[in-house]
């Protein structure tokens, strides 16, 4: 018998230390790790001995014995992976992390953010270093897209909240939430109160389409869906028309995915999940049928991973459509698919749109339908959205890239709501040097780059620093790498002793914000949400509204 990880892995590698084999790949240490949608372990050289499963942070990794009909593939797909890439064993582990000297005394850090990046570099910096750490954000609740963004359905991969709430539990970590950087403080006073300041405030904008009609009434960002329906406070009040019966969304990465499900899957199974109750009262009155998820590029360049896409095929009441006509492919994705050395993962991902190309429709079911090769040229309507045109693209070879190039031949879609889900994008950090192309703060190893030097005691982990992509876990290698540079340069010198205590910290933002809301304040909110879950059977029943959230801080 063996293990086997499945559609939850959040690609935190924690197993990959823990597992007494090696027999856990992709490694953080390999290439294609960086690109992994999953990790898998090799059934041949698995032992049995369970110590990944204590290790997942979010509850991915089964017995073989004991998957669900609805897991059940993960054991081929698994296996499939070391067909490709045999495991050599030749394990080394990871280099033993740096630690400062203790007659340096302690390093104070501040975080501005506590999402899964910021979470990840505290996380980091506790298990190395006689540290304090300050963690900063402008909601009265941590977590960031775990709470806001991961969808109320996969509750599983909400669960790496707890590893970090155990982690957090010592006093050496002090809540700052409701505090805003650069209103309640300012970049230089974080600076005079730590040794190093870490940016991980994510990308909290979204990309733009950039076609006529994307601004009327009922055209919207996958964003703002996304977090009206899992209650992030400054998105609660939003509305959106779901009286018709096709919703388009535009991009098929995971995130249209869930957008997808949310709006097909019965709303008495999202009750038994943290779904805002705005959202889940407005999804009990939707009239949509069916859901339209356009992608530039073939089913073989699909942003969405191949495990979210299986899980669609086990969802009550939906059926999946594709156009078999959408699967003849271009030459060099018919080379692609043909060679033996083909990726496991991308292979699978064309065989699952074949297969649910075959499958019988029930007209009574919702429908998820792909449609692949398809860019938006105009959304259309007068004072709202009607219909959606697009053109259908060929894919050529471009000095060795795939590129999508729209056609003469254009297609129009009714529909009353359309959102874009088309990638985030970071938006500037006060006093930081900023790259507008890629929507990052320009960083060499975690170290911002202001020219071509490095700005002393100011970093940056997450999507800030590389970009929007990668899951929840691809924060944990990213924050080792920051982290790792801020210790070596406490050790070299290279960090400004602060002039002002954690004491004198706590008087400057208790006068600056006397609603800020501490450990004991989010812990008030926490158990409240809780208790509220536990009386409706649900994990949780979410305060929507900062009003709100800030009573429950004060119990």
């Amino acid at each position: 018998m063996a293990y086997v990880i499945t559609q939850r892995c959040c690609n935190d590698a924690s197993c990959v230390t823990e597992c007494p084999v090696d027999c856990i790949r992709p490694t953080p240490d390999q290439p294609e790790f960086a690109t992994a949608e999953m990790l898998y372990i090799d059934p041949d050289t698995c032992i049995d001995c369970g110590a990944c499963v204590d290790a997942c942070p979010v509850d991915a990794i089964f017995s073989e014995d004991d998957l669900l009909a609805s897991l059940a593939r993960y054991r081929e797909i698994n296996a499939a992976y070391f067909q490709r890439h045999p495991l050599e064993s030749n394990f080394d582990p990871l280099a033993t992390p740096t630690r400062p000297p203790k007659e340096l005394g302690t390093l104070r850090v501040a975080i501005v953010g506590a999402g899964p990046a910021a979470c990840y570099a505290a996380d980091e910096l506790l298990r190395r270093s006689d540290v304090e750490v300050e963690m900063f954000d402008r909601l009265p609740t941590p977590w960031g897209l775990v709470r806001a963004g991961v969808a109320p359905d996969h509750a599983g991969t909400k669960g790496v909240a707890n590893m970090f709430e155990s982690a957090f539990r010592r006093d050496t970590l002090q809540y700052y939430l409701n505090v805003e950087v650069g209103e309640h403080i300012d970049h230089q006073e974080l600076l005079d109160h730590h040794h190093a300041v870490i940016y991980a405030v994510g990308a909290s904008s979204d990309r733009k389409l950039g076609v006529p009609g994307e601004d009327l009434p009922g055209s919207h960002s996958a964003t703002e869906f996304v977090a009206w329906y899992n209650g992030h406070p400054d998105f609660a009040d939003r509305e959106f028309d779901l009286s018709g019966e096709r919703a388009v969304i535009v991009g098929n990465g995971n995130v249209a995915l869930d957008v997808a499900r949310v709006l097909t899957v019965d709303p008495d199974e999202l009750a038994k999940t943290d779904i805002a109750d705005h959202a889940l009262d407005a999804l009990r009155r939707s009239n949509i049928r069916e859901v339209v998820i356009l992608g530039r590029r073939g089913p073989l360049q699909a942003a969405y991973s191949t495990p979210e896409f299986l899980a669609l095929a086990h969802l009550k009441g939906v059926d999946v459509v594709v156009d078999p006509a959408d699967l003849e492919l271009d030459p060099h994705s018919r080379a692609l698919l043909d060679d033996p050395n083909i990726e496991p993962s991308l292979r699978l991902k064309y065989q699952l749109a074949e297969e649910y190309s075959t499958v019988q429709h029930d007209p009574s079911h919702k429908r998820i339908a792909f449609r692949y090769l398809a860019t938006p040229t105009a959304v259309h309507g007068d004072d709202q959205v009607t219909s959606i045109e697009f053109a259908h693209n060929e894919l050529t070879e471009e000095n060795g890239q795939l590129v999508a190039t729209a056609t003469d031949h254009t297609e129009s879609l009714g529909t009353g709501l359309v959102l874009r889900s088309i990638g985030y994008r970071g938006v500037p950090v006060a006093g930081l040097p900023f790259d507008e192309r890629r929507g990052i703060v320009p960083s060499e190893h975690g170290r911002v780059i202001d020219a071509t030097e490095p700005v002393p005691g100011v970093y940056v982990s997450g999507w800030i620093k590389r970009g929007p992509r990668g899951v929840i876990g691809s924060n944990r290698v990213d924050a080792e790498e920051t982290v790792e540079a801020v210790i070596a340069d406490f050790i070299a010198g290279k960090l400004t002793a602060p002039t002002g205590d954690r004491a004198a910290l706590q008087a400057l933002l208790a006068e600056r914000q006397p609603e800020l809301v501490d450990r004991k304040g989010w812990k008030t909110i926490d158990q409240a949400e809780k208790s509220a879950g536990k009386a409706a059977g649900r994990p949780r029943v979410k305060f929507t509204t900062r009003a709100d959230l800030l009573k429950a801080a004060k119990g």
